[in-house]
């Protein structure tokens, strides 16, 4: 059905994964299956499902290693992941939270049950889509509404900010520890805009890992600065304290480094014909800041 949520379920029991197509087609979802982990990774790089319902255990990698893999990459961290399992015990479910599944199902289920469950996540990832998941800050068509207003205005700058390193920073301390950085630059971020009382002020993602603020150009300086100083001084509390203090201690040590990249763009160094061309100029300039 054209337009209708795309269902992806990786269960390797075929007589499971028939009943759950069948069922979940006949409420107007298009279903995709497959039966390996492998498989759904393959699958995904071609075709982004609006959910993901993935067994645990399947006979090449586990439904774990799946939803790690997916979270490793910009384009799929954000895909909701349901696990269906036989597993009940609650380090097994505390995993799959970790992991940022949004649900946890235990068999057998009442399939009634379950497509209340699965409504639920497809309704909250809709609204999710104009807001990012972890911060709640505008994004998507939200963000790039706000941007377009300045093609055609005629005095604006656009704060950017960048975080660089965080793949490596959530291989060593986990994705939930990554999240809680970028939610806390949010956060930082957020303040210091509110404290220049613009009231025309607008804070977005423009992707996963980078921010923008529109603001008056008399007040981007004022933020600027104390975006700066915030993180310098948050910096540490991003690392678990012993590993913080061994790298202060030991220059040697090394710890998954995080940057944050900040520039400033201005109206004159328009005019831009398209959206796309100014979110390129407002990537740049986190570079060369």
């Amino acid at each position: 059905m054209e337009g209708a949520p795309h269902i992806l379920i990786v269960e390797d029991q075929s007589n499971t994964a028939q009943m759950l197509a069948s069922f979940f087609e006949a409420q107007g979802y298009e279903v995709t299956s497959v039966g390996w982990g492998k498989d759904a990774l393959a699958f995904i790089q071609q075709t982004i499902p609006d959910l993901i319902m993935l067994d645990i255990r399947l006979p090449d990698i586990d439904g774990y290693e799946v939803c790690r893999r997916l979270r490793a990459h910009r384009r799929t961290e954000h895909v909701p992941v349901m696990f269906l399992t036989e597993r009940g015990e609650r380090g097994d479910k505390l995993m799959g939270l970790e992991l940022g599944a949004v649900d946890y199902v235990t068999k057998p289920f009442d399939v009634q049950e379950l497509r209340l469950r699965v409504r639920n996540v497809l309704r909250r990832s809709s609204l999710q889509c104009l807001s990012h998941p972890i911060t709640g800050l505008p994004a998507a068509s939200l963000a790039d509404e706000r941007l377009r207003e300045l093609l055609t205005a005629r005095d604006w700058a656009v704060l950017s900010v960048g975080l660089r390193g965080l793949r490596e920073f959530a291989e060593v301390y986990g994705f939930v520890t990554r999240d809680d950085v970028v939610r806390a630059v949010a956060l930082m971020l957020s303040h210091v805009v509110r404290e220049a009382h613009d009231p025309g002020a607008f804070v977005g993602h423009l992707d996963d890992v980078s921010f923008f603020v529109v603001i008056a150009p008399d007040k981007v300086g004022q933020v600027h600065q104390a975006l700066s100083a915030r993180l310098d001084e948050a910096m540490a509390f991003f690392y678990p304290r012993a590993d913080w203090e061994a790298a202060q201690a030991d220059p040697s040590a090394e710890l998954p480094r995080i940057d944050v990249a900040i520039g400033v763009l201005g109206a004159s160094a328009g005019p831009f014909s398209n959206l796309a061309d100014l979110r390129r100029a407002v990537v740049a300039v986190q570079r060369a800041g």
